[in-house]
């Protein structure tokens, strides 16, 4: 069957599921998507402005070339669209010199040629005054790196897929997904429908709508909090993100209206949600502490007192890599789940690959090491 006829299912229309749409869209697949709230909304990991894109990985240089895919196609997007989704002033990787991570980053920046600085404390406080390095720390500038529009982004891909004739169901949450001979069947409140292929890309609710899932992805709370610089350091002629790995794994982007500093923490510092309906979206003040003490040791020039807090979801593999491929027993149901905090940058990349499993039930992708296909563990 060619790609034009193939009639595709999308559950879920957040930062995967409205790449995916545009993907299929544009390569002439019949798409239908299911979203229970509606693209762009604030329930899920979608949220908070500004997310990190960068061209190397702390965690794995297998993810580099598809960095690069991605790197490819959020400029097609920009360029279909006229949006600035992105905008590239560069990432500071910070951490000691022997933590495993800055150790992986500095091997995929040598492996893949990427275009970087390397500072040491000296340097770096010339530069770049508002961070403080330890003693043994090293910093690290991916040029190629800066800041997404996410809650824009997804609103902007779930458009052009429209545009390409795509059909959204908002509002509409997906009850079952079941396989039958031909293909996959849909069903909503408002009833069935049959499709050739499904993409599942419902982030925080796969538990809910997957129940038999064979991996364990688990669902976790984040909280983000924005903090007023004191000087004018943040907002000079360079505003680049960062990302601590060690000894508390954070991040951070200066905002892009040049008010404040949006930080964020690592997964073992945010807590288990039992139910993604039922996201706690209060802050307790002591949860804050952990980001005045933060604040203190490496940026003492933001004000300690957050002026906005906000609280989000997001789906973690134990393993910390996504689940990217077909169910077991199910090959016309295409899963993408457990990001682990780490899709965002490459949701372009992952929504065409899964257009290629979709569409041709393989791609060309380096993919093996995140695929479903043998995988035991997650």
């Amino acid at each position: 069957m060619s790609a034009a006829r193939k009639r595709v299912a999308v559950v879920g229309v957040g930062t995967m599921g409205s790449q995916a749409a545009w993907r299929l869209a544009a390569r002439g697949a019949e798409v239908v998507a299911y979203d229970r709230f509606a693209p762009g909304h604030d329930r899920s990991a979608a949220g908070g402005e500004t997310r990190i894109f960068r061209s190397a990985h702390f965690e794995d240089s297998r993810y580099v070339p598809l960095l690069k895919h991605a790197d490819v196609l959020w400029e097609r997007l920009q360029q279909e669209t006229g949006r600035e989704l992105r905008r590239l002033t560069g990432c500071l990787l910070m951490g000691p010199t022997e933590h495993q991570q800055m150790a992986t980053v500095l091997e995929s920046i040598a492996e893949h040629g990427l275009d970087h600085e390397v500072f040491d404390a000296e340097t770096l406080a010339k530069r770049f005054p508002q961070y403080r390095l330890e003693g043994g720390d090293a910093a690290v500038l991916d040029r190629r790196a800066g800041f997404i529009r996410p809650e824009l982004t997804v609103q902007t891909a779930a458009r052009r897929a429209e545009q390409l004739g795509a059909r959204i169901h908002r509002y509409t949450p997906v009850r079952e997904i079941v396989p039958v001979a031909n293909g996959v069947e849909i069903r909503t409140d408002a009833g069935s429908e049959h499709f050739d292929t499904v993409v599942v890309t419902v982030g925080p609710w796969v538990n809910d709508l997957l129940s038999d899932l064979p991996w364990d992805v688990e669902i976790r709370r984040l909280i983000s909090a924005w903090y007023v610089p004191t000087t004018d350091a943040w907002f000079g002629e360079e505003r680049p993100a960062f990302i601590r790995t060690a000894p508390t794994h954070c991040y951070g982007l200066p905002s892009p209206d040049g008010v404040s500093v949006k930080l964020g923490l690592s997964r073992t510092l945010h807590k288990p949600v039992g139910d993604p309906n039922a996201l706690d979206r209060t802050v307790q003040p002591e949860e804050l502490d952990i980001f005045t003490e933060l604040i203190g040791r490496h940026m003492p020039d933001l004000h300690p007192d957050p002026t906005r807090i906000s609280v989000y979801m997001e789906a973690y593999t134990e393993s910390s890599r996504p689940l990217i491929g077909p169910l077991p027993g199910a090959d016309k149901v295409v899963l993408l789940a457990g990001f682990s905090g780490h899709g965002f940058k490459l949701s372009p990349a992952f929504g065409d690959i899964a257009a290629d499993l979709a569409l041709d039930g393989t791609s060309s992708q380096p993919i093996d090491f995140i695929s479903t296909v043998g995988r035991t563990t997650a």
